[in-house]
């Protein structure tokens, strides 16, 4: 993996979006919404971002860039600039804290590669916080690949999350718009993955007994961009279905979850894709939409700000501009509320104050904004 030396990108909003530095930005209310939207900052193909304990946050763009932003949206630094593939659906993708970051500053994220015979795949690596006047995330090191690497530039998945006792990373394989993948018991694409957090494969014991990657935990997916652990340490993981069908699904270990094979979803060209209901050997989503909302990023919501929502799901819409809420109610889930919000939603997440925060993905006309949600 080349990295370039990370440098000061930009030192105030004025120069990044215009805005004049120490002039608040204005929040708006959007009609039937039951929260005020504040734009914070603007980004070039935002994938991902989280929060650093002092509240500084991390953002992923999809040409290569790791950005330092800072707490009130003013300031922000180039972490890190890595090689990545970003044709297509390809890029620098998911970024997550280790659970034990204020000891070991250990910074997790995903990207797309190309290997030396052209062919592509979805990376896992790591690096080291540096803080300063000039910080940056320094000893990177891929800590996993997918395998195989193939052809294409879509569906590489590469979302992370640490299981909540810190013994293990989840990490998502998309199928690669190859299909048969998600159901190929040796490869790794069209699956959910356990790992330790040093990238060795810690998969489902049952699955690795019948010959299975050692790191497949859950298998039959198709494009997963977003997975999170609830409060009772259930797995939620969602994905973009076909022509129709995406889903929210419940993760357990072992579980084939069905595509190829079925779908509540049809191929593109038109082909009928026999819906989960003719197999009921196959784990079923909790939830599926048509037509679709195209799932981009996935939290559950835990803070106070919103208490009417807490425990609750929230899914970012790309092609339905949107916010998606999902209730849940143990592993039982239900359609909540969808707010239209104008522009493709890549990523949602959860601020230190309970705020929800928002990215565009900057593409098919949104800007790429950092939004802020908090009460009217």
């Amino acid at each position: 993996m080349r990295l370039f030396p990370a440098a000061l990108a930009c030192a105030t909003l004025i120069a990044c979006t215009g805005a004049a530095p120490g002039t608040p930005p204005r929040g708006e209310t959007r009609e039937g919404a039951p929260f005020r939207v504040t734009p914070v900052a603007d980004f070039d193909s935002p994938w991902a971002m989280t929060f650093l304990p002092d509240r500084r946050m991390l953002v992923t763009e999809k040409d290569g860039r790791l950005l330092l932003l800072g707490a009130d949206g003013k300031t922000r630094h180039v972490l890190a600039t890595v090689d990545v593939m970003a044709d297509g659906q390809g890029g620098l993708m998911d970024v997550v804290l280790h659970p034990g970051f204020a000891t070991n500053h250990l910074v997790y994220f995903s990207y797309s590669a190309t290997d030396s015979d052209g062919r592509k795949g979805v990376v896992l690596a790591r690096g080291t916080f540096e803080d300063g006047p000039r910080p940056k995330l320094g000893a990177i090191k891929q800590v996993f690949r997918a395998d195989p690497f193939v052809e294409g530039n879509g569906h590489f998945s590469g979302r992370i999350a640490f299981s909540p006792d810190g013994r293990y990373l989840f990490f998502t394989n998309g199928e690669r718009q190859k299909f048969d993948p998600a159901q190929d018991p040796k490869a790794t694409l069209g699956k959910v993955l356990r790992l330790t957090p040093d990238g060795k494969p810690a998969g489902d014991p049952g699955l690795t007994a019948r010959g299975f990657h050692p790191a497949i935990w859950s298998y039959g997916h198709r494009n997963l961009l977003g997975i999170a652990f609830d409060r009772a340490g259930n797995l939620w993981e969602q994905e973009m279905g076909p022509k129709g069908g995406d889903e929210v699904n419940l993760i357990l270990p072992g579980r084939n979850y069905g595509y190829p094979l079925v779908s509540d979803g049809d191929h593109y060209d038109g082909r009928p894709i026999p819906r989960h209901s003719t197999r009921p050997d196959l784990e079923a989503p909790k939830l599926s939409w048509n037509p679709v909302i195209s799932p981009g990023g996935l939290i559950v919501y835990s803070g106070d700000m919103f208490p009417q929502w807490k425990g609750d799901l929230f899914i970012g819409g790309l092609s339905s501009q949107s916010l998606v809420r999902v209730d849940l109610d143990g592993t039982t889930a239900r359609k909540g509320d969808q707010w239209p919000m104008g522009a493709r939603i890549r990523e949602v997440e959860q601020g230190p104050d309970g705020a929800l925060w928002l990215l565009e993905d900057g593409g098919r006309g949104s800007q790429g904004r950092l939004l802020k949600l908090t009460p009217p």
